[in-house]
């Protein structure tokens, strides 16, 4: 027996093809949200310290050892959030992700309120998506009705266009042929030549 047989080292991976999109869009801004819930506890820890250190005159610093337990968003929560999630399409997970980075730099939040702006990007999100699926939707309505109507119109109308040919009167025509031109209605002065 070999022992590529028990490693199986010359088979391409499935864990690839096997997840679903939607799995990885949630996954992954679960992991964007639990990232910046560190973030902002490190931040609020730091600003205690700063504060403390500020109120104290005296760094102890050095002596604090912090708990492992960091914040954790509660269960119900997680589970309503991780639906939201589902709702995002694989193509706006990236925007998605760029605009809660950006309001977390922006409002620097207390590590309570990440997963309430968490959830603001997502619903901002989700109406975004459902506002383009209602264009598309409409778009595709008025291409069937104008499809219809302009094959109507191209058989009805059978008059064809000269550029050689205008009823339009113009200052250059009146000009060779000689005649006084009309007054003009328009802001430039009217220049006549003196005879």
């Amino acid at each position: 027996m070999s022992l590529a047989s028990w490693f199986r080292w010359n088979e391409p991976p499935n864990r690839i093809s096997q997840r679903n999109p939607t799995e990885m869009v949630v996954e992954t801004l679960m992991m964007e949200l639990s990232w910046q819930t560190k973030q902002a506890e490190k931040q609020q820890r730091e600003r205690e310290n700063e504060y403390r250190k500020i109120k104290t005159g005296v760094d102890y610093g050095w002596l604090v050892s912090y708990p492992k337990q960091s914040y954790d968003i509660s269960p119900g929560e997680r589970l309503q959030l991780e639906d939201m999630c589902t709702k995002i399409h694989p193509s706006y997970c990236g925007p998605v992700i760029l605009r809660f980075r950006q309001l977390v730099a922006e409002y620097e939040p207390e590590v309570q309120e990440v997963s309430r702006l968490f959830r603001s990007v997502l619903q901002e999100a989700a109406e975004k998506i459902k506002e383009e699926e209602e264009a598309k939707k409409l778009a595709r309505q008025w291409n069937t009705k104008n499809k219809t109507s302009l094959s109507l119109t191209t058989f009805k109308s059978r008059s064809r266009i000269s550029p050689f040919i205008s009823d339009i009167k113009t200052i250059s025509e009146d000009v060779e042929r000689g005649t006084q031109p009309t007054r003009r209605v328009w802001s430039m002065p009217e220049f006549r030549n003196a005879k």
